[in-house]
């Protein structure tokens, strides 16, 4: 992560994750943070060379209209994603995090 703030407003305010733990070796060290949502645990690092931002993950959710829904209700002035039927078959909805990592969250086709 390269700015916590914005960090926190997208993963906590804005995607509703909870922040499980938070760790700094020292004070005004760079943080180390696990959020989650549902049964999706995320491990956020401000630590240079801890990981690549540009990181795409895919998250199956129920209904991806209520979420859409959900995000669509919220006053996050950086994201206003739609959802997208892929040619795969299923209905997806993806949003870009502050680092530039890309969350697809997708609603599995009757086939999956």
């Amino acid at each position: 992560m390269f700015d916590e703030e914005k960090t926190r407003a997208f993963y906590v305010d804005y995607l509703g994750c909870e922040i499980d733990w938070e760790h700094r070796f020292e004070p005004d060290f760079p943080l180390y943070m696990q959020v989650s949502l549902g049964g999706c645990v995320l491990h956020l690092s401000e630590h240079h060379g801890d990981c690549s931002p540009g990181a795409a993950l895919r998250l199956a959710v129920g209904d991806v209209r209520a979420l859409h829904a959900e995000l669509s209700s919220k006053s996050y002035p950086y994201a206003r994603p739609g959802v997208e039927s892929a040619p795969w078959g299923t209905l997806e909805l993806t949003v870009t995090d502050p680092s530039g990592n890309r969350l697809v969250f997708y609603e599995p086709s009757a086939d999956d």
